[in-house]
């Protein structure tokens, strides 16, 4: 079942504070593919010193076989097929015909051409006109399009990105009835801030510099802060030139009210383009803040000032200076202080004072009321409690502290996801409840077997580290590649196998010998893997060295955290054969899944009890009153998964009332509100439930850590667009395995091994698209 992707365009961000390198433990197996990662996405003075770095090793590869790995490792121009929305949802994909050898022979996949569509058509005016219009429709207060804007705003400021965007939609489909040319531009202005805010850089860019082409008319209004859009656009993708340009054009049209935060984007964008005396002048025109919101902020550009200036002591005092004085965001304030602190002490040379002002900044984020703070990004300074964690972890790693920065990792990915919620869902949704807790090294090896390894990952901005984590023991490696690389190199083998070409092999075993090879695992042990950023879209099964494919080698399972990993391996491992199965909501004709509904018929037999819902009979009342009573739920259906908004990720079912007028969404938020306490298992077969917005420092946010919480501790989802026959084989294996009493990560790795098996489905877009995350030792009692 293909997802109607509402997805944001892919993007770099270019860190504020990059974390130090150092010198720690590296392979020379991985170095002639560092090249080639960073042939595809370093600067040029990066690609220069990572060389220069392989030569001083002596592990330089010749230039012929540099090339190789180049032609081997990238088809030239090919780019991730990104997951995006589409009006209307496709089919499955149909499997090819045999081949002699189709791991070598592309197949032909109407669903990766559809995913492909999908990515023309995201986010688009067309696209945002259709919702507008629906959503207009169903108001039941019809509003006049500028109040639409103002609502746009206020859910902007807030942090809900798609419920802004939602009302700009509105404004724009008001503005095209009326034929009003002010309201459109200001609709493009408000839709131009909350993708920006949202992190989706390459739509902000888009609606901003049609804002502008629209907006003569209001200038103060739509000029100014579309220009100064563009100009935070270039900031984050690191172009202080641009930044610089962008940021003096909106001053010339800049209301009084709205320059002081120009001007404060200005000084930080002079700073970064190494012009402090230009930075001062500009930051002596901010003096008017102090004593609003923004004087904290202020402070540390002044501190960001003072380092520039080479005056370490005084960015010391001023970073001291801007902490909390008490009040709600004092905490807030306090972690941005120790933050700038810990930057002066390393200035200083006192890398000791550093990292104890790192931690406390840490200790302060515990303490953070997780909301958002548009004042942050308003000035174009983006703030990340996630910047911290990566600059400690990286202090931590070059003093060969390992264990430690395995426990930073594990405390960032708690924070993010708190932020990333931000206090949106109901008040009786507890915090502790949804993170779990951080647990200790002692405590997450001592609930591993013999023969298990969690294998954890955090990208920084220069390097990857990775940690194994096992009975006995830790090791920590640092793998020499750039997140933007890996970020490019994911993007290409995932995108190589929604195409079904042949060259996915040839990528995934590139990334085997970056990702795998260093890490020494032993043989046929139990792989628990958490991955960090972009590796959330690493299908790791699908990786492959002289040994075959990397599920033929291991068993593998996916989980957000070490941490989240015990506590759900810690709930009841042996479950009834109770099985509770939706598919095939009647929606509309272009919603029919029929092979949904035969998989859902064909998996019931499998179980003791078993109760099916099909067709008009999946909604959401059905789903509420009827899953919980099951310990594994099947639901087999069209899916969206939101990166602008996780919260409005959501499964599409049927409506109550028939003939049905468009699907009645089930969204995440929702799902935080269920209660799955004696759900143990819920698999998602439908198209890319697995993916979502990825929040630095924790698991791509959206299904599945609702389903976590509202209390199911494991899930199976799916990567990509999913071929019938292969996914009938897939669940009945699956299912067949965990039924007669196998643990679920042998039942995964049985169901993907007799896919690949078959030489049908020899290539990994047809084997390798399920993912098994949470509790691997669940198993069904016989």
């Amino acid at each position: 079942m293909i997802a109607i992707e509402r997805n944001a365009s892919a993007h770099q961000e270019t860190d504020a504070h990059a974390p130090a390198s150092g010198a720690i433990r590296r392979t020379c197996a991985v170095f002639a593919v560092l090249i080639v990662l960073a042939a595809l996405g370093a600067s040029a003075s990066d690609a220069r010193a990572q060389q220069a770095a392989i030569h001083d090793s002596g592990c330089a590869p010749d230039a012929a076989s540099m090339q190789l790995a180049y032609n081997d490792l990238r088809e030239p121009g090919m780019q991730l097929a990104q997951e995006a929305p589409a009006a209307v949802p496709a089919r499955r994909a149909q499997p090819v015909p045999p081949a002699a050898d189709t791991a070598q022979n592309a197949p032909i996949t109407s669903a990766a051409r559809d995913a492909e569509a999908r990515v023309r058509d995201a986010e688009t005016i067309a696209t945002l006109s259709k919702e507008g219009q629906l959503l207009l429709a169903r108001d039941q207060v019809k509003l006049d399009g500028y109040a639409y804007c103002s609502m746009s705003v206020a859910a902007a400021e807030r942090g809900d990105f798609r419920e802004s965007i939602e009302a700009a939609s509105r404004a724009l489909v008001v503005a095209q009835r009326t034929d009003n040319a002010n309201l459109a531009a200001l609709s493009r202005r408000d839709l131009a801030i909350a993708y920006s805010y949202a992190g989706d850089l390459d739509d902000a860019e888009r609606y901003a510099k049609e804002a502008i082409a629209a907006g003569a008319k209001s200038p103060d209004q739509v000029l100014a802060p579309a220009h100064k859009v563009l100009g935070d656009i270039a900031a984050r993708r690191g172009d202080a030139s641009a930044a610089l340009s962008e940021y003096r054009t909106a001053l010339e049209t800049a209301s009084p009210r709205y320059r002081p935060l120009v001007l404060l984007s200005l000084t930080s964008a002079q700073i970064a383009s190494g012009d402090p005396a230009g930075a001062r002048a500009t930051f002596e025109q901010t003096a008017g803040v102090d004593g609003t919101l923004l004087a904290p902020l202020r402070k540390r550009i002044e501190g960001n000032l003072l380092l520039a200036e080479n005056r370490p002591e005084a960015a010391l005092a001023a970073f001291a200076a801007s902490a909390g004085k008490g009040g709600s965001d004092a905490s807030y304030d306090n972690l941005w202080a120790h933050e700038g602190m810990g930057r002066a002490y390393l200035a200083l040379g006192q890398r000791a004072k550093a990292r104890e002002a790192w931690l406390a900044a840490l200790d302060d984020s515990e303490s953070i009321r997780a909301r958002f703070r548009s004042e942050e990004f308003k000035t174009g300074l983006f703030s990340d409690t996630q910047t911290v964690f990566e600059e400690t972890i990286a202090l931590v790693v070059d003093d060969g502290d390992y264990a430690l920065a395995w426990t930073l990792s594990e405390r960032s990915r708690s924070r993010a996801l708190l932020d990333v919620v931000r206090n949106r869902l109901d008040k009786s949704v507890d915090a502790t409840q949804l993170n779990g807790r951080t647990l200790s090294l002692d405590e997450v090896r001592r609930a591993l077997a013999p023969g298990e390894a969690i294998v954890e990952y955090h990208g920084l901005a220069d390097r990857l580290i990775a940690w194994v984590v096992r009975a006995d023991g830790i090791q920590g490696f640092t793998l020499p590649i750039a997140r933007r690389d890996m970020t490019l190199a994911v993007s290409d083998f995932r995108g190589a196998i929604t195409r079904g070409r042949p060259q996915a092999i040839a990528y995934g075993a590139k990334l085997d010998a970056l990702l795998i090879e260093p890490l020494g695992l032993r043989p046929g042990e139990r792989l628990i893997i958490a991955p960090n950023g972009a590796l959330h879209y690493m299908p790791f099964q699908a990786l492959k060295n002289g040994q075959g494919f990397l599920i033929q080698r291991h068993a593998i399972a996916l989980a957000p955290s070490a941490s989240v990993a015990v506590q759900l391996v810690r709930r009841e491992q042996k479950i009834a054969s109770n099985l509770v199965a939706f598919g095939n909501p009647r929606i509309g004709p272009e919603y029919e899944l029929p092979a949904a509904e035969a998989e859902v018929r064909a998996i019931g037999p499998l179980f003791a009890k078993s109760e099916t819902f099909l067709q008009s009979d999946v909604t959401r009342k059905t789903f509420s009153d009827n899953a919980p009573g099951g310990r594994i739920v099947h639901v087999a259906t069209h899916a969206q998964a939101d990166t602008i908004d996780p919260l409005h990720s959501r499964v599409l079912l049927a409506p109550a009332a028939q003939p049905a007028d468009g699907p009645d969404p089930m969204l995440a938020a929702d799902i935080y509100n269920l209660r799955f306490d004696s759900v143990a298992l819920v698999t998602l077969s439908a198209c890319e439930t697995a993916l979502g917005r990825i929040a630095r420092g924790d698991e791509i946010m959206g299904f599945t850590r609702a389903f976590f919480y509202a209390g199911a501790s494991a899930l199976l989802v799916s990567m990509w667009p999913v071929a019938d026959e292969s996914t009938e084989l897939t669940m009945r294996t699956f299912y067949g395995a965990l039924t007669r009493g196998e643990q679920a990560i042998d039942a995964m790795r049985d169901a993907q091994l007799a896919v690949l098996a078959n030489s049908r489905f020899a290539h990994p877009f047809y084997w390798a698209p399920f993912d098994l995350m949470g509790n691997w030792r669940l198993s069904v009692a016989r």
